[in-house]
């Protein structure tokens, strides 16, 4: 296993801070965008959009790879960025991962908040550089809601202090018992995605959260299947899964992929949890710091507690 850098110190950020827009996979819709930008500037985060963050193409994404990897540098680099926020996923980061250069994060570190198809990206600057990576709400994604974000787990991520969710943010027990380790995770597919490419994720000693959106149970358990025969869970102390929302097959009983779960770990010597809203969600997007430690319980009820971040 590769050595782990050691965490990059972020200071934290205030209720004032300046965003800057980046948008490294697909662009979105110019309503979604507009409401996004109006709650931020309400909560008192007025956004700043990169130059290409409005792009619309080549195909899917929001500019070519070097247009998002300047916008991506150029936030990183800016003195008035207190942290860097992706508009939306969808699907093109992965393009960037050969062509971003690490130097200028590890001289400006800062609080970078995606999910999804972002996943490997943060992965990325959080295995090279421990960069934290803030799996948390985004503009297009969940800003433009008015129920899309837990605004409790946001702001504590970003002042760096130690917070908790549970119950009341979908946690529900799967296996029993208590973990500790270093958070960390993200997409389920796109951690799959990176698998024997140079970018694959180190979960060895880690805490471990995963999620996805509209994949069908036996995808799931093809999924978990591939990252145990790739030795991915070796190591891992404890699970907790997402919400994962819509990951039904019609007709199906509504408990099937927690069945799945419960059959495809079924030799998991650690605790497992299901259902914390963050990523995918279908309200109140948590945020979750991965790059820090944090203890999972899981007894009559599940509660993941995150520490404050040095």
């Amino acid at each position: 296993m590769p050595r782990q850098p050691e965490l990059l110190s972020l200071s934290a950020v205030s209720r004032t801070a300046g965003i800057s827009v980046v948008a490294p996979a697909s662009f979105a819709s110019k309503e979604r965008i507009e409401a996004g930008a109006e709650r931020l500037r309400a909560l008192g985060f007025p956004p700043r959009f990169m130059p290409n963050a409005l792009a619309r193409g080549p195909l899917f994404c929001a500019g070519s790879p070097e247009q998002r990897v300047a916008d991506i540098h150029g936030a990183f680099a800016d003195p008035a960025t207190d942290l860097v926020m992706c508009l939306r996923g969808g699907y093109g980061s992965n393009h960037l991962l050969r062509h971003i250069g690490t130097d200028v994060m590890r001289a400006h570190p800062k609080p970078f908040f995606a999910y999804s198809d972002l996943t490997g990206l943060q992965l990325y600057l959080l295995d090279q550089l421990g960069l934290p990576a803030f799996h948390g709400p985004m503009l297009a994604a969940d800003f433009y809601l008015e129920d899309g974000v837990h605004l409790d787990s946001f702001y504590a991520a970003l002042e760096g202090a130690s917070y908790s969710v549970g119950e009341a943010q979908g946690m529900r027990v799967i296996k029993t018992g208590t973990a500790r380790g270093t958070l960390y995770g993200g997409c389920l597919s796109i951690l799959v995605a990176m698998l024997g490419t140079p970018w694959e994720p180190q979960t060895e000693g880690k805490l471990l959260f995963v999620e996805d959106v509209g994949a069908k149970p036996y995808q799931i358990d093809r999924m978990l299947w591939q990252l145990r025969m790739a030795g991915k869970l070796d190591g891992v102390t404890g699970i907790v899964f997402g919400e994962m929302l819509d990951c039904v097959s019609l007709g199906a009983e509504p408990d099937l992929l927690e069945k799945v779960i419960e059959s495809s770990l079924g030799d998991f010597q650690g605790p497992i949890a299901f259902g914390l809203r963050s990523g995918h969600v279908s309200r109140d997007n948590v945020t979750l710091t991965f790059g820090v430690e944090a203890d999972l319980v899981v007894a009559i009820n599940a509660e993941l507690k995150i520490a404050k971040r040095t």
